[in-house]
């Protein structure tokens, strides 16, 4: 039996009436409405006597989503407009999440959601159908896991503990060999990087959101970029900036020594000779104001356990973690944006490196309060990078040790 076909596929099945809906439209004003459906939503239902029917159909087609999802659901983790519906080319219905949503449906492992839709005089009803996502599997990752298992009990542990109560043992310890597969490639793929021309190797990346970043740069506070041990971070991150030639000499990466002194030095040589500049991660509070000051970029891997003074216990995958204050205090102090980024390695063996939206910054007047609220966002924007691709993070890190 192959993994799909192992776990039962999701279907949620809604009816609303029209009446309903009519209601709502005479009722409600468009502030209201605005808030359960989408401005897309609200143009392609126009302005004619058939308004109510396609409206119902979306809210059906919204509530049947919530029904695959029953316990996020019912603890209010995600609501009717965290979906909306939008034709593709060919006209057919579309789920779109939010980002909440979409965290929930990877969480689950599910590809994609599919509708049908359909609504007459009286009623309207819907159809989600929830397909399951295929975790491919390399033999070397299978060998790996089975014949070299580093760390296999805490990896499998924070698998459990992410995915326990979402997926089946044998959907979890498929993401693990995967994963095992993952970490195989990266030592060929920095050395690789290593031999090969700058232009080569732009060429095997690609940017999503690069705009986000010139944005950012333009409110001259200069930027955080939020990041974890996302894919393979020191190949995407070199050749991808390197598209930049402007920034050279105004990006720096706060990074932990590596372990093996000759490792730590090969990477430190890959980065300087790129132009990226390194901070190391004890002990650089001044330096990392000093080049936000300067409007530079400082990249800020955020998913490894904090201890003592430097953490605070925050909630990351319902979990308390300790996690660094530090970042909450710096962009509070300065009004720095922070841009979560993350990447991941296409089938195809391209790297991916994308930019989100910057995170809003909470203020409030308890500056503990403040902090926790904003770690919290942090941990909340790495949950979604770390769901999109789980296969490509690094499990093996200890994130919810105390101490």
């Amino acid at each position: 039996m192959n993994a799909v076909a192992a776990r039962s596929p999701r279907c949620g099945i809604d009816s609303v009436e029209v009446a309903r809906v009519e209601r709502m439209l005479a009722d409600t004003p468009a502030a209201d409405l605005s808030a359960l459906f989408s401005a897309d939503e609200l143009r392609d239902a126009g302005d004619g006597p058939g308004r109510a029917g396609s409206l119902a159909a979306r809210l059906a087609a919204k509530e049947a989503c919530l029904k695959l999802f029953p316990r996020e659901t019912a603890l209010n983790t995600i609501a009717a407009p965290d979906f909306s519906v939008v034709r593709d080319v060919w006209g057919a219905p579309e789920v779109v999440c939010s980002p909440t949503a979409e965290a929930v449906r990877n969480r689950h492992r599910i590809a994609r959601i599919t509708l049908s839709m359909t609504h007459d005089r009286t009623n309207a009803s819907a159809v989600a159908l929830a397909e399951p996502a295929v975790t491919e599997v390399t033999l070397s990752g299978r060998l790996f896991y089975h014949l070299l298992p580093l760390r296999r009990r805490v990896i499998m542990a924070n698998l459990r503990r992410v995915y326990g109560d979402h997926l089946p043992d044998a959907e979890i310890t498929r993401i693990a060999q995967a994963h095992y597969g993952h970490v195989l490639k990266l030592p060929f793929e920095l050395l690789a990087a290593l031999w090969t021309s700058p232009e080569r190797r732009a060429a095997r990346v690609r940017i999503e959101n690069e705009a986000l970043v010139l944005d950012a740069l333009a409110q001259r506070k200069g930027i955080i970029v939020l990041t974890g041990h996302f894919g393979n971070w020191e190949v995407a991150t070199v050749s991808g900036i390197s598209l930049f030639p402007e920034l050279r000499g105004h990006f720096h990466f706060v990074r932990r020594r590596i372990k093996w002194r000759w490792l730590d030095a090969l990477v430190a040589r890959h980065f300087r000779n790129a132009g990226f500049g390194i901070l190391a991660k004890r002990d650089t509070l001044d330096a990392i104001l000093d080049r936000l000051a300067d409007g530079d970029v400082v990249v800020f891997p955020f998913d490894q356990h904090a201890r003592g003074k430097d953490g605070i216990p925050v909630e990351f995958f319902g979990h308390p973690a300790g996690t660094f204050r530090s970042l909450a205090v710096i962009a509070l102090a300065t009004g720095a944006p922070v841009l979560p980024a993350a990447s991941w390695r296409e089938p195809d063996g391209s790297h991916v490196l994308r930019f989100e939206e910057p995170l809003p910054l909470v203020d409030c007047e308890n500056t503990d309060e403040a902090i926790r609220r904003n770690t919290r966002a942090y941990n909340a924007a790495l949950e979604r990078a770390i769901l999109r691709r789980p296969e490509q993070w690094w499990w093996s890190h200890r994130r919810w040790k105390t101490g």
